[in-house]
């Protein structure tokens, strides 16, 4: 029997020491290709994923290092498989490395794509002590207002990251985003956690990065899409070059609509390739199973119930 099923991927935040370590310990693919990631990025690939370090929670490196792992586990599953997904979708980051399972980019260019991302978002934020905090159990209405109110007040502060109903990460300065977080208590959040994060994604903090992403996103997607992407910005399919560089770099101050997305679908599975943190969050959101690939073991889960 088909599947029908959606390729999604993780994003910035989910990344830990350790990661990727079956896949590159079971099979040489995946440890040349780190080789090669290596030698693209001039990092050292297998101390920055397997060893404790202060670098893997940095932007520029955490970017490449999350798609690399996601990139490793769909290449491992596509050896074995060749299903066509109904659509692929990433929250934040991890819509560009759904780009590579469509083929619209090359793993490697990929990477140097996203180190730069992570460039350009640190260079935007030097100066502004920005972040991010989450918000539990306070509705998205509720958050917008107070954000709104927020600036209405002289105070930097946008809803950044809609991830399911009851939890939403908002971006901003980190002084006004500590400042308001007893007016969100007050509207009713359970929690307000300031995230350890030096920059503020999906807001306007992020403005001056916007076109010389564009630049590198020109020199790297292809108009090669065997599967549509859905966008983070609108929740509406692409599936072309042009759409690709207008939606990807307005998604740097524009929120991650990624609830309103995973609520809509109607299909029998979302496959997540990497960090596996998607999948708590889908539980909330959709009656679909989500299968997530984070080492030999899981990919042989993810093969099996293709097969059946």
């Amino acid at each position: 029997m088909s599947k029908n099923v959606a390729f999604i991927f993780p994003g910035q935040g989910s990344q830990e020491a350790g990661m990727g370590r079956d896949f590159y310990d079971n099979s040489p693919i995946i440890r040349e290709m780190f080789e090669k990631a290596s030698k693209r990025l001039d990092i050292d690939i297998n101390s920055l994923l397997f060893t404790l370090n202060d670098d893997l929670d940095q932007t520029e490196f955490s970017q490449p290092a999350i798609l690399l792992v996601s990139a490793a586990a769909f290449t491992l599953f596509a050896q074995e498989c060749d299903i066509t997904p109904k659509f692929v979708l990433g929250h934040s980051l991890g819509e560009i490395s759904s780009l590579i399972s469509v083929g619209a980019l090359d793993i490697y260019d990929a990477l140097e794509l996203v180190r730069n991302r992570g460039l350009l978002m640190k260079k935007a934020c030097e100066g502004k002590n920005a972040g991010m905090m989450a918000l539990i159990g306070l509705d998205d209405a509720k958050v917008e207002a107070t954000c709104e109110e927020a600036r209405r007040e002289g105070a930097q502060i946008w809803a950044a990251n809609y991830n399911s109903d009851g939890q939403i990460v908002i971006a901003g300065l980190k002084d006004d985003l500590n400042s308001y977080a007893d007016k969100f208590k007050a509207a009713g959040a359970k929690r307000a956690i300031l995230l350890p994060m030096s920059v503020a994604s999906h807001c306007p903090l992020l403005q001056s990065a916007c076109t010389p992403l564009r630049e590198k996103l020109e020199a790297f997607v292809k108009d090669e899409f065997t599967a549509p992407v859905i966008s983070n910005v609108n929740a509406k399919p692409y599936k072309s070059k042009k759409e690709a560089l207008e939606l990807l770099e307005a998604q740097l101050v524009k929120p991650v609509l990624y609830k309103q997305i995973i609520k809509e679908q109607k299909i029998d599975a979302f496959i997540e390739f990497g960090a596996g943190v998607l999948k708590g969050l889908n539980k909330r959101l959709n009656e679909a199973p989500t299968i997530s690939i984070t080492d030999m073991a899981t990919l042989h889960e993810a093969l099996d119930f293709i097969k059946k």
